[in-house]
């Protein structure tokens, strides 16, 4: 698109404006003077088009006077903007064509200037380039938790196969100076044989060196994936008591990380929360570890931690409660009757708490679970809510918890539940599945669930019945934009004139991450993890999906950044905030959020959520 003819300027009245428009407001007079002078400028009628969707731009543009509005491919309204507002920074400055269509709802008048000239104002004043950056800055540092264990592992470890003597075995650690020796068998992990190994299963024993190692080494160890972040290491560490943790993608050995990686000063302090609650005697001793998750989060979010890694450090102290509740009623009541597998959806089965966070969970049965064996399992339940309620896990209000008979079934029953949401795909049926299709295992017998969700997935990815509804139902939450560059508060009541960070923020990103995963068979529950799925996919496009995980991470960080607001202030954490709370800067980069996310809701309606 060329620049477009110039009405007569009058520069002292321009200059004027731009120095009351974000974030035009923070140059200096001269150089907006000099701004000014570069500028195109351009009339539009009412009903006139200033872009179409899908258009290449050529020029930045400032609305002046008159408004504008921003449509998606479906026609509704994106956004209604006034005076001050900026269109198109972002998309010049990724080279990508427009997403929304922008009409003149009035005569209006526009400032242009080249696509040239704005990328070269960006790298001149480095703070106003960062306005239209695609992603808030992120810490140059990051913190040790925060990061992921590909950067943490060792590649490459020792390894031996299960035939080799254990003193050989011995011997090569000591000529290494390591203190493990990782087992496989064409690259796949078998084992892993430590130090404590040697000590207790061979010379305690007064067995001989020529013993296999695959006779005295740890088999099946707890693994990672080298998606997990240091937070995820920390946990498992000092929960288990465990010094070595292979890390495995798919069923190769790709590293290990010990404890020589990691040291507890390096951590931000969910692996101190861990280890309280794992080896508390009871659920009045971890309430009062689980007491100090706020403080937590508070000290998480001001050092900078990225979303993901403050949700998935507090979902961590969750999982160890989980875990020593039911150990703790199982130590009540005898060992459990048949295999069980204790699961978590909603936020803590996406590892996405908060500060606010209460239960839902499900508990799954072996299919020879009997009339009689299922007064335990009530049991069970019923000790494992009580004690999570006690830490300060509040009962689930929609009653989904194992305590609820429904949600305490034979596998089989497990697969006719999914089986049917998928086939009546009826109101309630979207409800439910929207809850269990976040499902996470946490404790019990993890081999009750991989086959029933690889299953469900591939069910229904083939059902483009019940796909619609899923995406029907994701449509439901629209994000809170509001008229002439707001936001749409909520109206009256308690939270009159506030924001719901989490059912207008959040969970719409939530749902149509699900919608993805549903389409693409994706496995991973966490919506960051399913979001960089799709992309990867091609399930929603490049740019799309960058600017969805963009918002992602925006919206959920104003969310703990709340949060922890309130926490520093005495009070408790909540989901309700005044945009007030914000700088314009913050605001507008909330907004846009916003925007991205109404724009992929649209494109999921339009069915083309990989053009996106």
């Amino acid at each position: 698109m060329p620049i477009p003819p110039s009405p007569a300027p009058d520069p002292e009245a321009e200059i004027a404006f731009l120095a009351t428009a974000h974030p035009w407001d923070m140059l200096p007079r001269e150089r907006l003077a000099a701004l000014v002078a570069q500028m195109g400028r351009r009339r539009l009628a009412a009903g006139e088009v200033l872009h179409e969707a899908g258009e290449a731009l050529a020029f930045v543009a400032v609305l002046a006077s008159g408004a504008l509005v921003r449509r998606d491919a479906r026609g509704e309204t994106v956004a209604e903007l006034a005076p001050g507002a900026t269109l198109s920074g972002r998309t010049i400055l990724r080279r990508e064509t427009a997403r929304n269509t922008v009409r003149a709802t009035e005569p209006a008048t526009i400032l242009t200037l080249d696509d040239d000239a704005f990328r070269a104002l960006c790298r001149e004043v480095p703070e106003f380039g960062r306005f239209f950056a695609a992603a808030p800055a992120r810490p140059a540092r990051p913190d040790l938790a925060s990061l992921p264990v590909a950067a943490l592992m060792t590649r490459n470890p020792a390894t031996c196969p299960p035939e080799t003597a254990a003193g050989d075995a011995a011997a090569q650690m000591h000529g290494r100076r390591i203190s493990s020796l990782c087992v496989t068998r064409d690259g796949q992990l078998l084992g892993i044989l430590t130090l404590r190994d040697l000590t207790g299963r061979l010379l305690a024993e007064g067995r001989s060196p020529d013993t296999p190692v695959g006779e005295v080494m740890t088999a099946a160890p707890l693994t990672l994936p080298p998606s997990a972040l240091g937070s995820d290491v920390l946990a498992l560490m000092m929960e288990r008591g465990i010094g070595h943790v292979p890390i495995v993608e798919g069923a190769r050995l790709a590293g290990i990380v010990t404890q020589t990686d990691l040291t507890r000063a390096q951590a931000l302090g969910a692996g101190e929360l861990v280890r309280g609650v794992a080896e508390a005697p009871d659920a009045a001793a971890m309430a009062r570890v689980t007491a100090r998750l706020p403080e937590l989060l508070a000290q998480l979010v001001a050092r900078g931690a990225r979303p993901e890694a403050v949700t998935r450090q507090i979902t961590d102290v969750a999982d160890a409660a989980t875990r020593r509740l039911l150990a703790l009623a199982e130590a009540e009541l005898g060992p459990p009757p048949v295999p069980y597998l204790w699961l978590a959806c909603g936020s803590q089965g996406r590892q996405e708490q908060t500060g606010v966070s209460d239960q839902d969970n499900c508990l799954m049965l072996s299919d020879k679970v009997t009339e009689a064996d299922l007064p335990y399992f009530d049991k069970l339940a019923r000790r494992v809510s009580d004690g999570l309620a006690t830490c300060g896990y509040a009962y689930c209000p929609g009653d989904m918890m194992a305590t609820n008979p429904r949600w305490r079934q034979p596998v089989r029953v497990w697969r006719d539940y999914f089986a049917g949401w998928i086939a009546r795909p009826s109101p309630e049926a979207q409800m439910l599945a929207s809850v269990m299709f976040d499902l996470r295992p946490i404790g019990g017998d993890v081999g009750l669930f991989e086959g029933l969700h690889r299953e469900t997935l591939a069910q229904a990815s083939r059902n483009s019945i019940f796909t619609a509804h899923m995406i029907s139902n994701a449509l439901k939450h629209a994000p809170p934009l509001g008229l002439l560059r707001g936001f749409a508060t909520i109206r009256s009541g308690e939270h009159r004139h506030q924001i719901d960070l989490k059912l207008n923020g959040v969970v719409p990103v939530v749902d149509l991450a699900r919608v993805y995963a549903l389409t693409g068979r994706i496995e991973p529950v966490g919506t960051r993890a399913r979001l960089e799925a799709a992309q990867a996919a091609g399930v929603i496009s490049g740019s799309g999906g960058r600017d969805l995980i963009d918002a992602w991470d925006l919206i959920a960080g104003t969310r703990l950044a709340h949060q922890a607001r309130r926490i520093a202030r005495g009070a408790a954490p909540d989901n309700f905030m005044a945009p007030s709370e914000l700088s314009e800067f913050e605001r507008s980069h909330l907004r846009e959020a916003f925007v991205v996310v109404r724009t992929m809701q649209s494109a999921l309606g339009h069915g083309k959520g990989a053009l996106a």
